[in-house]
């Protein structure tokens, strides 16, 4: 789920700066009901009525709902993003971050001989304020790398596009936008990146039945006219092969009823990125798990979520068009798919460990040492503290992971430690 702090979990201690972190423990909250995007609700019935047995994949059901040109919540809903909306992000919190990012893409681009271009792809870039943050830092305490730096971002949405041309102004001529039908295989040295795009790539749903393994598919109730789910047989053989790529044994005590997601979406988007990677790093960060612990039996209803207002839920059929339907990212699945594509995993650690690593735990006792007694300077230093912890935070974002892979790598580039990933020395 992009997750998106979410206003009900108390993360900090200056109410000015409350956020619901996905994945936080819950408490209750008014949602006021919202109809369905008329636009999106009409297109999903044509799309219904045209389907063979009059149903699609949850999947594309997922798609639609998301990324529709006419009414998904990705194309129509750009307010919803952000303090005011549904869910806040990292980069929505805090510059550190990207701040820190940016540190460690300087680290990489050292790392692989500083290439002249340096290209980074960041993949999926919202409101364009993590690219900002980047790119500030960069120029200003980077400059070498940011001399020879190629920016380029993949984003679906053109809505989303303009906004980040207009945030992005000022570095109009480092920053070109691109589909991935413009990047060429084998093109690009330098660095993928993306903050909590995984999660928000469509899933397919499963069910264990009787019988074995069957599909969630969507189709309209005859009588209400809404949507509803019906079960019928895999859509693809690709769906038995992910659960035995990720090791999954259906025989092994999971029990009839047991639903969860398959990331088919997550597969490609790595193979893609794989193809056009000639020489570096992708660095995706994300909430979620390693298989073992996705595919517990006892997580019996997968981690499908929808997020509305500051809440969230399981029923992706509400607010059709108006809220976010999210999965949490099964970090298994990328790192086995990337290896016959040729990426190779390098390391995977927690975001607090990874920003820790970075600086952020110097740049919080920096905050500590200020003596102003200016109460505006002040308050700024107290909301800046608990922006930090919320970044760190473990019951929230501080628990996503950062997963690194690297392709076309000598050897000697393996070898080198890599400062995000390495534990700092206590004291």
């Amino acid at each position: 789920m992009p997750q998106r702090l979410v206003l009900y979990g108390l993360c900090c201690t200056n109410p000015s700066t409350v956020v619901l972190v996905k994945n936080a423990p819950t408490s209750r909250h008014l949602v006021l009901p919202m109809p369905h995007n008329p636009v999106l609700f009409d297109v999903l019935q044509d799309r219904l009525r045209q389907a063979p047995q009059g149903r699609i994949t949850f999947a594309d059901f997922m798609d639609l709902a998301l990324y529709d040109p006419a009414g998904g919540y990705y194309t129509t809903q750009v307010a919803a993003v952000g303090p005011q909306g549904d869910f806040v992000t990292s980069p929505h919190l805090s510059r550190d971050f990207g701040e820190l990012l940016a540190v460690q893409l300087s680290e990489l681009w050292h790392h692989l001989g500083q290439p002249e271009p340096f290209t980074l792809v960041e993949m999926g870039a919202g409101q364009g304020i993590m690219a900002a943050d980047v790119l500030a830092y960069l120029q200003s305490q980077f400059q070498d790398c940011f001399a020879v730096l190629d920016y380029r971002i993949v984003e679906k949405s053109p809505v989303l596009r303009h906004i980040q041309r207009k945030r992005l102004e000022a570095w109009a001529d480092r920053v070109t936008w691109c589909d991935w039908t413009d990047l060429a295989a084998d093109s690009v040295t330098g660095c993928f990146f993306s903050n909590e795009l995984v999660d928000a790539l469509p899933v397919h749903q499963v069910i264990l039945t009787e019988t074995g393994l069957q599909e969630i598919y969507v189709t309209l109730d005859e009588e209400s006219g809404t949507p509803k789910e019906v079960i019928g047989p895999l859509s693809t053989p690709r769906l038995g092969e992910y659960f035995d790529l990720v090791g999954v044994d259906w025989a092994r005590g999971y029990p009839v009823g047991y639903r969860t997601e398959a990331h088919l979406a997550a597969l490609d988007w790595i193979a893609t990125v794989a193809r056009v990677l000639n020489r570096g790093y992708l660095l995706t960060i994300d909430y979620g798990y390693p298989a073992d612990r996705y595919y517990n039996p006892q997580r019996a209803q997968g981690t499908l979520q929808g997020y509305y207002q500051h809440a969230h839920h399981n029923d992706p059929y509400r607010h059709l068009g108006h809220q976010d339907i999210t999965a949490h990212v099964n970090f298994t699945a990328l790192e086995r798919q990337g290896a016959p594509c040729g990426l190779s995993t390098l390391d995977l650690t927690q975001q607090a460990i990874f920003l820790m690593a970075l600086g952020l735990g110097d740049r919080l006792a920096d905050l500590a040492k200020i003596q102003s007694t200016d109460p505006a300077i002040v308050n700024q230093a107290i909301q800046r503290r608990d922006q930090i912890h919320q970044l760190m935070n473990p019951m929230g974002l501080g628990n996503f992971w950062v997963l690194l892979q690297g392709k076309n790598l000598a050897p000697e580039i393996v070898a080198q430690p890599i400062r995000g990933f390495t534990i700092p020395p206590l004291g």
